[in-house]
C-alpha cells in the first residue's frame, strides 16, 4: 500500500482554519461591542452578553463547518497534489468565513437601525394653516 500525504494535509489544514476562525471572530466581535452598546441603548451588561453569545455561535458554526468539510476523499501522493487540495479546502473555507462575517455585519447594522427607529423621538405633526 502506497503512503499518502493525507495526514500531513490534515495537520496543515487544521491549524490554518482554526487560526483564521479565531482571527475573524476576534476582530469582528472586538469591534462589534460598539454596535451592541448602541443597539441596547448603552446597557453594557446585556450588550456584552449578547456579543459573547454571537461570538460563541460564530465559533461553533464556522469550526463545525471547517471540520465537516475537512475530509479528503482521495489519496494525496505528492506535494503538488497536497498544495492543490489544501488551496481548494482553505480557499472554500475562507469564502464561507467571509460570508459569515458579512452576515454578522448585516445583523449588527440591522439591529442598530431598528434600535434607532425604536428610540427615535416621534416627530411633531406639522401645523396646517388655512
Amino acid at each position: 500500500m502506497a503512503s499518502t500525504l493525507n495526514f500531513t494535509a490534515y495537520l496543515i489544514y487544521l491549524p490554518i482554519v482554526i487560526f483564521l476562525t479565531w482571527y475573524v471572530a476576534h476582530t469582528l466581535f472586538k469591534n462589534s461591542k460598539v454596535f451592541m452598546h448602541d443597539i441596547f441603548n448603552g446597557k453594557t451588561d446585556i450588550a456584552l452578553a449578547t456579543n459573547k453569545l454571537f461570538e460563541t455561535g460564530f465559533y461553533l458554526i464556522n469550526l463545525g463547518f471547517a471540520f465537516w468539510v475537512m475530509e479528503i476523499t482521495h489519496g494525496i501522493l505528492d506535494n503538488r497534489d497536497m498544495l492543490e487540495t489544501l488551496s481548494a479546502k482553505i480557499g472554500g473555507y475562507c469564502i464561507s468565513l467571509g460570508l459569515m462575517l458579512f452576515f454578522n455585519l448585516y445583523l449588527f447594522f440591522r439591529g442598530r437601525r431598528k434600535a434607532k427607529a425604536r428610540f427615535a423621538p416621534l416627530s411633531t405633526v406639522p401645523k396646517i394653516e388655512g
